[in-house]
């Protein structure tokens, strides 16, 4: 073999080592291009996977939130039995007050109100006079408060019922009160106190009676006081409370009619007697005296 032949056969494999390094280098080329488009695709699929369950979740979460919170039922609170009270001066039949304030107008005297449907009171005061022998004063309040149910102050008889036993105390506690003395009263409402006592005026010994009555959202006060003038006796507490008593009845009666619903006066009371507890302050209409 020639010399020049050897050359060309060096040449030639020398040619085709350099193509088929080529080939190879081309292949690790194209695979290492194609290596991050594959990482590319892998990281946006995993990128808008974790987003579509990210966005799923909030959702989820969104919509539990709305669920849980239109499953928290709003507060409620039941309804007051009465929405109204009667007109106070015409609480006590003309009998009545012929009974127990014989001389005074059957009109009353109609205490001022700024909400004639939730609060009202009338008065009577009567003085029978005998002459020489002196006179019968007597001296009669009723007073009415309602209450309306209030989602944040509660229901209307549960609020009746704490302003109910605010009363009680503040009769068992009126100022220059002596011999105090009190009892459960049925028959009447839901519950009811009487309370007496004696009170030394300049004018002479008064006995004073005092009936608080809860009927549902409604609570009645009656005052009554008697007391003998200028030399006439001293009139019996015991008749006096009888008297007290037939005026809260028909009080009571009449907040029950005026709501168009049957008397309950008649229904025995819830509760057959309330703690005798003191009050600093005495209501007012246990207080006032003629």
């Amino acid at each position: 073999m020639s010399e020049g032949t050897m050359q060309r056969r060096a040449q030639l494999d020398q040619g085709d080592q350099r193509d088929r390094r080529r080939k190879r280098l081309g292949r690790v080329l194209v695979c290492a291009a194609v290596a991050p488009v594959m990482l590319i695709a892998a990281g946006c699929s995993s990128d808008s996977d974790s987003g579509s369950g990210s966005d799923s979740a909030g959702e989820g979460k969104s919509a539990g939130s709305e669920t849980s919170a239109s499953a928290i039922p709003s507060p409620t609170v039941q309804a007051a039995a009465y929405s109204k009270l009667p007109k106070p001066c015409t609480v006590l039949a003309k009998k009545t007050l012929g009974d127990l304030v014989p001389k005074a107008k059957t009109s009353g005297k109609e205490g001022n109100s700024d909400d004639a449907a939730s609060r009202g009171n009338c008065s009577w005061s009567s003085l029978d006079d005998n002459g020489v022998k002196g006179s019968q004063f007597r001296w009669l309040n009723v007073s009415l408060l309602r209450f309306d149910s209030d989602t944040t102050r509660g229901a209307g008889d549960e609020q009746a019922q704490e302003y109910f036993d605010k009363q009680v105390q503040a009769a068992q506690s009126a100022e220059g009160a002596k011999g105090v003395k009190s009892e459960p009263v049925t028959g009447m409402g839901d519950a009811a106190t009487a309370v007496r006592y004696d009170l030394k005026k300049k004018e002479g010994s008064f006995k004073q009676q005092t009936v608080v009555v809860q009927v549902e959202n409604v609570v009645v006060t009656v005052d009554y006081n008697g007391a003998g003038l200028a030399g006439e006796k001293t009139p019996s507490a015991t008749d006096l409370m009888k008297d007290a008593q037939k005026a809260a009845k028909e009080a009571v009666a009449a907040v029950s009619s005026a709501n168009g619903s049957a008397a309950s006066s008649a229904s025995p009371s819830k509760s057959a007697s309330k703690p005798a507890s003191k009050s600093a302050s005495p209501s007012k209409s246990a207080a006032k005296r003629n």
